[in-house]
């Protein structure tokens, strides 16, 4: 048994800028290199070269952890995190890199071990907040965990909604998304549709937003309507991977359009992936559900 807290590995663009800048920044051309090859998800290659990195940071630390999370090694991505954080335990997204490989771990461990990675995760999301309360990224995490976990890890509905109303404050698309959220959990699905809408009306040229959409109306059995939401989405960025996995699954896990859902597969798994797409290995993984292997 594992818990399932839905921790929010939603990496936008805004981290990865600042995380760019800062860690470029923070070192010298062997981090700049394999900073690059993070992005470019040549995880192994990456770590080599952080590994040979003499005197290690916390920049360092803390991409040798994002590397290690990115393989699904999540112990020795806490253990570098870790590092990270004692290096500069200023930085707030330090903190929250380590919150997120807890996270996992939580998710992945047994049900003795489950309890005390979930509060660490939830203990340093927090920390990520109090360091850089305009941080969305911790402040979308600590949302979802508090929205998933249950109340003797922390959770609970009133710390969800009382931290939606701060992501409002500092963004209306992330907001709504939020409230989506919320009304999602309670089952308002009219409710939830509206403040998916909202959000796409205040950010129309977020992909991500029309591709939310699109499942949240195929859970519904509205597939037609899911269709025009993929075909908004890939008119605004037609070489998206990231729709190009979602579409698929959505086809898979309603059984409909299995030939395009392989098709749209194997297209994905010829793209130059970066770190914020799905891995392939689940792209592989659906490829053989759908083939039947």
């Amino acid at each position: 048994m594992t818990y399932q807290l839905g921790l929010g590995v939603r990496v936008r663009l805004v981290t990865v800028i600042v995380g760019l800048a800062s860690l470029v920044w923070a070192g010298g051309p062997e981090l700049d290199r394999a900073l690059k090859l993070y992005h470019s998800t040549d995880y192994a290659q990456s770590l080599k070269i952080l590994q040979a990195i003499p005197a290690k940071d916390g920049a360092v630390y803390a991409l040798m952890g994002r590397n290690y999370y990115m393989q699904s090694d999540y112990r020795k991505a806490t253990e570098c995190l870790e590092k990270a954080v004692a290096a500069d335990p200023g930085n707030s997204d330090y903190s929250l890199w380590l919150g997120r490989a807890y996270g996992r771990r939580a998710e992945t461990s047994s049900i003795f071990t489950a309890p005390g990675n979930a509060s660490k995760a939830r203990q340093n999301f927090e920390k990520s907040v109090s360091l850089n309360p305009r941080n969305i990224e911790a402040l979308n995490d600590l949302f979802e965990y508090y929205l998933e976990a249950p109340g003797f890890l922390g959770g609970g509905f009133d710390k969800a909604t009382a931290t939606a109303e701060r992501i409002a404050g500092l963004d209306a698309a992330e907001g709504h998304w939020a409230e989506y959220k919320l009304a999602e959990k309670k089952k308002e699905y009219r409710s939830a549709e509206e403040h998916l809408q909202r959000a796409i009306e205040n950010a129309p040229q977020q992909v991500g937003r029309l591709i939310d959409l699109a499942r949240f109306l195929a859970n519904q059995g509205r597939y037609q309507e899911a269709e025009q939401n993929f075909a908004k989405a890939e008119k605004i960025a037609p070489q998206s991977a990231r729709l190009l996995y979602n579409r698929a699954e959505v086809y898979v896990q309603s059984g409909r359009n299995l030939d395009a859902a392989r098709a749209l597969l194997k297209r994905y798994m010829t793209l130059n992936l970066t770190a914020d797409d799905p891995p392939r290995s689940d792209a592989a993984k659906l490829l053989r559900r759908v083939s039947g292997v």
